[in-house]
C-alpha cells in the first residue's frame, strides 16, 4: 500500500498496476482490431429505391427554359456494418476505434428520361423535343463495408 502524499494507484485494461514506484505487469495480449472485424452479421447490400428527380434547364442567358421531373428507381447502399471501440494503452485517447460504413464499391452511369417537362409558367411542354429530358446519373452496382475514411476508387 502506498502512503506517500503524491501516491497514484491506477489500473489499465491489460492489468498494469502502478503504485508509487512499484510496477507490476500482468500478461497482456494486444490483438489488432482489424483482425477482429466480424463480417458474419453485417447486412450491407444494394437495394432499389424510388426517388423523385427534378432537373432545371437554362438558356445561354441564364433564364429558366424548362423544368422536368419524374419518379425513377435507382440503387442505394443500405445496411449495418460492424464497428467497435476498445480500450488501448497505445493511443492518446485511451481507446482504439475501428469504424466501418456501408458504401458503394462500384458505380455505373445510367441514362434516364424525365417525361414531365414544364415551361417557366408551369405549362406542360408537348412538342417532341422539349417534352422529355435525358439525364445521366451514377448509382451503386455493389455495396460493401469499408473502413470509415477510406476512399473508394
Amino acid at each position: 500500500m502506498c502512503h506517500s502524499a503524491g501516491a497514484v494507484l491506477a489500473t489499465s485494461a491489460c492489468g498494469v498496476l502502478l503504485c508509487c514506484a512499484l510496477l507490476l505487469t500482468l500478461p497482456c495480449t494486444v490483438v489488432p482490431v482489424a483482425a477482429q472485424h466480424n463480417q458474419a452479421d453485417e447486412t450491407c447490400e444494394t437495394l432499389p429505391s424510388e426517388i423523385h428527380l427534378i432537373k432545371e434547364e437554362y438558356d445561354e442567358l441564364g433564364r429558366l427554359y424548362r423544368t422536368c421531373n419524374g419518379d425513377v428507381t435507382v440503387n442505394k447502399c443500405e445496411g449495418k456494418c460492424n464497428s467497435q471501440v476498445q480500450p488501448s494503452v497505445i493511443t492518446a485517447t485511451g481507446f482504439l476505434k475501428e469504424c466501418y460504413c456501408c458504401r458503394e464499391s462500384f458505380l455505373r452511369e445510367r441514362q434516364l428520361q424525365l417525361t414531365h417537362c414544364y415551361d417557366p409558367d408551369g405549362v406542360r411542354m408537348t412538342d417532341h423535343e422539349s417534352a422529355t429530358m435525358e439525364i445521366r446519373l451514377k448509382e451503386p452496382v455493389d455495396c460493401k463495408c469499408f473502413k470509415c475514411g477510406e476512399m473508394v476508387r
